[in-house]
């Protein structure tokens, strides 16, 4: 599909203060904005093979259109939390909007290679590459381990019970899931993950949130509770 040369809410019209001074925002000559000029047009690939509108990937950064397109015009240099945000809108990360090239990666992860890590009383196999948009676990929740844990932070998760049964309690419902059973969810929604029974139960289990510690991924931020 071909791309317009323009697009509504962009302000390629738009020119310099009459005094000569520059936009506020504005990369200045000697400043370390120089050294981002692959941001611009990263901004706006990323963008389109997203297949977002300017004016829908305005809206869901919190930006103007005319702003957004000040960033993918080169005209202002995005200040981290508007990269943070466009990285998870447009589902990759901070490093490809900012044109860095990372290693080739295995897209294989073979079960010889998955180190278990233990935090919290869980126990995590990484079963995915890190630094990737998704965060892809094996987890294995043991019996009264962090049961009364409430969990709110961005993004998305998505979990699939392998084994045993997960008691899943999202905002004020409570769910029972059965090997075989998923949930998919917004992970502001608070929500809390306990294994039924005395076996314990193994998830696979996939996070948005990007670059994430496998830790941090799943145990916070957090607030203790009441189941």
């Amino acid at each position: 599909m071909s791309t317009p040369a323009s697009e509504p809410g962009a302000d390629p019209a738009e020119g310099p203060p009459a005094d000569g001074s520059p936009v506020a925002g504005s990369p200045v000559a000697g400043s370390p904005a120089d050294g981002l000029p692959v941001v611009a047009p990263q901004l706006r690939a990323l963008r389109r093979r997203a297949s977002l509108t300017l004016e829908a990937a305005a809206r869901s950064a919190g930006l103007s259109p005319a702003h957004l397109s000040r960033l993918e015009t080169g005209r202002r240099q995005p200040s981290l939390p508007m990269l943070l945000a466009l990285a998870r809108i447009y589902g990759t990360t901070v490093s490809e909007l900012l044109g860095e090239t990372a290693a080739d990666r295995d897209a294989v992860l073979r079960a010889a290679d998955m180190e278990p890590t233990a935090a919290g009383g869980w126990t995590y196999w990484q079963a995915g590459a890190s630094g990737r948009g998704m965060q892809a676990l094996r987890v294995r929740v043991p019996h009264g381990s962090q049961g009364d844990i409430v969990r709110v932070h961005p993004g998305e998760e998505w979990l699939y019970v392998l084994s045993g049964r997960l008691r899943l309690r999202l905002g004020d419902t409570t769910h029972l899931l059965g090997a075989g059973d998923s949930a998919h969810f917004d992970s502001l929604t608070p929500h809390r993950i306990a294994a039924e029974d005395p076996d314990g139960v193994e998830l696979l289990f996939v996070h948005s949130l990007l670059q994430s510690p496998t830790a941090t991924l799943c145990l916070g931020p957090t607030s203790g509770g009441t189941p």
